[in-house]
């Protein structure tokens, strides 16, 4: 599944700041498909939505309203509803944003996530329409979320977890298994010059090095300033003292 993939909808909005701010929430996190249910009055004021969405307008112009959850979700294939609620008549599973974005990674088709009315949240009936639940834990003492802040964390851990992976200038990206192990080697092979394995104990250092450097997530930047700095060592112990 990717981002594309990805439906929002919002059952019984009240208020068009939300709206606006559910509309740049979104496009922060490279989603782009929005759907209304049954929006309460003064829920679309044009100009409050795009006051709040400030540069993600253009989601809002590509916004569709719909009469149900059912029509709002017809060509996905799994529909899950947003709600930190339990109860009899809801739903037996309920998975925190971070393992849905996993789970959502592996599946197939379009996917609608379900957010409910600011006030009341997702009602049984709308929750019923949905096939997965989901909730943010949050602090008992003071759980309700508003609703833009909800979506914006969705978003951002869907984004996490589908978004194509992009270089970043400055990124730390530690060396994988083979650029460990030759660093690895070139430390100890640096050690061994210097006479420092003359009794048996190199292989048990090639595993301590190995091991420190992969907990240490260790660059290739930093690799090969550690490969200088060895080499150094051995090029300087051949001349003798100084």
């Amino acid at each position: 599944m990717r981002l594309e993939d990805i439906v929002i909808i919002l059952a019984g909005p009240g208020e068009a700041g939300n709206i606006g701010a559910v509309c740049r929430a979104m496009k922060n996190m490279g989603l782009s498909r929005l759907q209304l249910v049954s929006p309460q009055d003064g829920a679309l004021n044009q100009e409050v939505i795009r006051a709040r969405a400030v540069h993600a307008a253009d989601l809002w112009d590509h916004a569709k309203t719909c009469e149900t959850i059912a029509e709002a979700a017809a060509g996905c294939s799994l529909v899950v509803g947003i709600t930190r609620r339990r109860g009899r008549r809801r739903k037996a599973h309920t998975l925190p944003p971070d393992e849905l974005a996993r789970f959502l990674k592996d599946q197939n088709g379009r996917a609608a996530l379900v957010f409910g009315n600011e006030r009341t949240g997702l009602e049984d009936g709308e929750l019923a329409c949905c096939n997965l639940a989901s909730h943010i834990p949050a602090d008992s003492a003071f759980p309700s979320l508003n609703l833009s802040h909800a979506v914006q964390i969705y978003c951002y851990e869907l984004y996490r977890s589908l978004a194509p992976a992009e270089a970043v200038e400055g990124q730390w990206i530690p060396l994988d298994q083979a650029g460990i192990q030759d660093l690895t080697l070139q430390v100890t092979d640096s050690l061994e010059s210097l006479g420092f394995y003359r009794q048996r104990g190199r292989q048990d250092q090639e595993i301590f090095f190995r091991d420190i450097f992969s907990r240490a997530g260790i660059t290739e930047g930093e690799a090969r300033y550690m490969r200088d700095i060895f080499a150094k060592a051995a090029r300087l112990a051949l001349k003798g003292p100084l």
